[in-house]
């Protein structure tokens, strides 16, 4: 289907850096274009543009899980998540550090790599971040318009009227340099396509993780379970992205200076589009479990390797910017996604510690391909020269091929997948280095004749974290699960669909 979005609304724009959607001001629309193919080529099924994927991976990184050392103590700065993109590929995912702002931590980590680069960060930045950003000579900027990443909110006290004057004076430098700079540097947000949120809750609520514990229990019910954490996601969510209380966002937007968005429908509009990327975060972390349910990813096999493990928060994390990749697919049924994160050496200026990212990628048809030009079929279809398996590149695949750091032999590099790795993909994997590799298993040990996962159970040499029950460790023989499709139990379809879950969230 192709990705048609409900309206072209273009905002009133304030000269050359005013806020858009779908547009620069009144100058050119966004490309929409794919990391491997053309903007043309489009799936079966709806996908998130390049502006929604970039934005939502923002919001999900500022909630990076974060140690008590790593909290600042400053309350009028608001903790950011980063996306740094170049060519629309993304070069790192960042959030605020324990003494760093995120945009301080960009310029640390990427330094005169920022040139040309396009950044979206999940709360308007302060003016400190922005100078150093623009003088990088970054081309766009763009950022979540609810609170600001230095505070607009305050409280009776003296000190919060002290903070909230020193919040204004940073306000009236950024708009300044706002005015001033060569960047675009504004709103840039895009309508979600028509049948997208269906589709995203579907699929979330069908995931490889929820079917690895129906397959596990048959007693359990994971649609239930998916319902509850969608709607405590959904409760979390608003509260700390949308501002309930529609007077107080919009005298928040006018201290920001975005007072074209204060007027209708442009008020309405962008709260609901804020909405409607919420649900679709709170979905997509609803389909891994928090691990209070006895699940988490465990080794497979005990080791004496020298590298740590990490949490489970860390994990779970990791997987869900993989999850919200796998909406950017090009396979019109099987939806994969893959980050590739490191541990360095270097000082932790950054809120997600010493790790950094060194790859990113979802399947997709070859670059340059347009969409019909290769077979798009599945292993039920009779001709086997008709079927898709021959010609889409892995998630894997794609995350090491457009990789924006090399695998470092020394660090620990690792690997989070929303599918088990196929034969393709194990030896790549290996052959790269990676150390560790955190995903689901309820494909491994199966042979589909077109592509097979008999290999990852094979696996020497990489330590093996997949998604079970805590304490329990299983043989190959044991390693199976129900048919599935597009990472989902093949029966989806039939189950009844949480119709009335669209009003009641945009309520």
């Amino acid at each position: 289907m192709a990705e048609t979005p409900r309206e072209h609304r273009l905002y009133p724009g304030t000269g050359r850096n005013g806020f858009f959607v779908n547009g620069e001001d009144d100058v050119i629309n966004v490309k929409e274009s794919s990391t491997q193919t053309e903007g043309k080529v489009q799936g079966h099924g709806p996908r998130l543009s390049k502006v929604n994927l970039f934005t939502l991976l923002s919001l999900w990184m500022e909630l990076f899980p974060r140690k008590e050392s790593q909290r600042r103590d400053n309350a009028s700065v608001q903790v950011t998540g980063l996306v740094v993109v170049h060519e629309q590929r993304i070069l790192g995912l960042h959030c605020t550090g324990a003494e760093l702002h995120a945009g301080q931590v960009a310029v640390i980590r990427h330094g005169p790599r920022l040139k040309g680069c396009e950044l979206y960060f999940s709360r308007k930045p302060c003016s400190v971040c922005l100078k150093m950003i623009i003088n990088a000579g970054v081309n766009r900027i763009s950022y979540w318009p609810a609170e600001a990443e230095i505070s607009l909110l305050s409280d009776r006290s003296s000190a919060a009227g002290s903070r909230l004057q020193e919040a204004m004076l940073d306000a009236a430098a950024t708009e300044k340099l706002k005015s001033s700079s060569r960047p675009h540097i504004g709103v840039l947000l895009q309508p979600l396509p028509n049948s997208m949120l269906q589709f995203v809750e579907e699929t979330s609520r069908n995931s490889d993780f929820l079917g690895r514990m129906a397959a596990d229990d048959h007693t359990m019910d994971v649609h239930e379970l998916f319902r509850k954490e969608r709607w405590r996601n959904w409760d979390s969510f608003s509260k700390r992205f949308v501002i309930e209380n529609v007077e107080v966002h919009r005298e928040l937007l006018s201290k920001m200076n975005l007072e074209n968005f204060c007027t209708e429908p442009y008020f309405s509009e962008l709260r609901q589009h804020m909405r409607d990327l919420i649900r679709i975060l709170a979905c997509v972390a609803a389909s891994v479990p928090v691990p209070e349910h006895e699940y988490g990813f465990y080794e497979t096999e005990q080791t004496t390797s020298g590298y740590r493990t990490l949490s489970q928060d860390v994990v779970r994390h990791c997987i869900i910017q993989a999850a919200v990749l796998a909406y950017r697919t090009e396979d019109p049924k099987v939806g994969v996604g893959t980050v590739i994160w490191a541990e360095g050496k270097l000082p932790h200026c950054d809120g997600t510690g010493n790790m950094y990212l060194v790859g990113c990628g979802y399947n997709a048809y070859p670059v340059g391909s347009e969409y019909a030009e290769f077979p798009q079929m599945d292993d039920k279809q009779e001709e086997r020269q008709r079927r898709k398996y021959r010609y889409i590149i892995h998630a894997e695949q794609n995350a090491l091929t457009f990789r924006s750091a090399d695998v470092k032999e020394e660090e620990n590099t690792m690997l989070f997948v929303t599918k088990c790795p196929c034969d393709e993909c194990v030896p790549l994997i290996q052959g790269a280095g990676i150390k560790q590799i955190y995903t689901t298993d309820l494909d491994s040990g199966k042979d589909k004749h077109d592509i097979s996962y008999i290999n990852f159970n094979r696996l020497r040499g990489t330590r093996r974290f997949i998604w079970q029950k805590l304490g329990v460790i299983r043989s190959a023989s044991e390693q199976t699960g129900p048919a599935l499709s597009n990472g989902c139990v093949k029966n989806r379809r039939e189950e009844p669909a949480d119709c009335q879950c669209n009003k009641r969230l945009k309520k």
